[in-house]
C-alpha cells in the first residue's frame, strides 16, 4: 500500500508495526477499509502495536494485538448497528480481552451515545467519534499495564493543547506588526509553512510539508477537525437554539475536513514520487563566445564539353 512505503526522509523515531499477514491485505476492499481507519491504526502502529480490520457483529472493527496475547477491540456501536460509514462512527468503544482469561475483560473507552435516558452519562461521550481522546485513553491504560512496546514520552506526545505552548489570545482587531504576531500565531505558523513550500526545490521536501497537513492524527486537517468539534461542543453549552444550530454547522465543517483528508490521503506519496525534469544542458561560456566559421565555398562545377 502506498501509505506504508518507506520514505527517504522518514521523521518517525520508531518504525511502524507491520501490516497484518494475510491475503486480504492485497485486496482493494480491505485496503479501502484500512484507509478509512488510518486515524486509529497509525498512532497505534507508531507505538509498536499491530492492527487489523475485521468484521464484528454488525460493523467493521479494529483488532489490536498486545504483547501478553490479549487484544483490543475498537469498534463503533454494534447493537443496534450503525448507519455511519466505516471509520467515522458516532462513537468508539474500546475493550481489552484475553482468549484464555475471561476475567481480564475491561472497557477502556466508550464514547458511544446511549438511548437510555436513565443511563449514567459517561464523560467521554462528549468526544463522539473523535480519535484523539480514544488514543489517549488507550495510551494511559496500556502504559499502566506495561503493554506499550514503544511508550510515548511526555515531551514527544503529539497531543499537546495549544494553551500549553502559546499565550492566551486577545482581541482580533489589532493593528501593527508586533501586536499582530501575538494575535495570529496560528495563521502565521501556517503562512510560514506555505512560505517553506514555495521556497523548496525538492519534491521530497514538499511531501514532508504535506505530511504536516495530511497526517491523519497530528496533521493540520485532523487538528482543525478536532478544533471545530470542540467549538461545536462549546456552542452547545449555551443550551440555546442558536447554540445547537451553530454546533451542527461546526460539526459539518469537521466532517468535511475529515473527508478532505481522506481524498488527499495519498497526496504525500504522489508528491514524493514526482521526478523533476532534467535541466536543459547549457554550452560552456567559452563555447558560447566562439564565433561560427564561415561556410565553405562550394567546389566549382565541372566544365561542359561541347561537340
Amino acid at each position: 500500500m502506498a501509505a506504508d512505503k518507506p520514505h527517504p526522509k522518514d521523521v518517525r523515531a520508531t518504525p511502524l508495526a507491520p501490516l497484518p499477514d494475510h491475503h486480504d491485505v492485497k485486496t482493494h476492499w480491505w485496503q479501502e477499509l484500512w484507509r478509512r481507519h488510518t486515524h486509529i491504526t497509525t498512532p497505534l502502529r507508531e507505538r509498536g502495536l499491530q492492527c487489523d480490520i475485521e468484521f464484528g457483529l454488525s460493523a467493521y472493527i479494529v483488532r489490536v494485538s498486545l504483547p501478553d496475547d490479549s487484544y483490543l477491540i475498537i469498534s463503533p456501536p454494534q447493537e443496534p448497528p450503525t448507519e455511519r460509514p466505516p471509520g467515522d462512527p458516532e462513537g468508539w468503544i474500546a475493550t481489552r480481552q484475553h482468549p484464555d482469561d475471561p476475567t481480564s475483560f475491561e472497557v477502556l473507552y466508550d464514547s458511544a451515545p446511549s438511548d437510555d435516558p436513565d443511563a449514567p452519562r459517561r464523560p467521554e461521550t462528549r468526544h463522539s467519534g473523535s480519535a484523539q481522546p480514544l488514543i489517549e485513553a488507550i495510551d494511559h491504560r496500556l502504559a499502566q499495564l506495561g503493554l506499550l512496546p514503544h511508550p510515548v514520552l511526555p515531551h514527544e506526545s503529539p497531543h499537546v493543547h495549544p494553551a500549553q505552548t502559546h499565550p492566551p489570545l486577545q482581541g482580533r482587531d489589532v493593528s501593527g506588526t508586533a501586536e499582530r504576531a501575538t494575535v495570529y500565531v496560528y495563521g502565521d505558523a501556517l503562512r510560514a509553512l506555505t512560505d517553506r513550500l514555495n521556497g523548496t526545490d525538492s519534491h521530497a521536501d514538499a511531501a514532508a510539508l504535506l505530511h504536516q497537513v495530511l497526517d491523519p492524527i497530528n496533521g493540520l486537517l485532523a487538528q482543525l477537525g478536532e478544533f471545530f468539534e470542540a467549538a461545536g461542543e462549546k456552542a452547545k453549552e449555551a443550551e440555546e437554539d442558536d447554540g445547537f444550530d451553530l454546533s451542527y454547522d461546526l460539526a459539518d465543517a469537521a466532517a468535511e475536513l475529515r473527508q478532505l483528508g481522506e481524498v488527499l490521503h495519498v497526496a504525500e506519496d504522489r508528491m514524493r514520487a514526482l521526478t523533476p525534469l532534467a535541466p536543459t544542458p547549457r554550452l560552456p561560456p567559452t563555447a558560447a563566445r566562439t564565433p561560427s566559421l564561415p561556410p565553405q565555398a562550394l567546389p566549382p562545377a565541372p566544365p561542359r564539353h561541347t561537340r
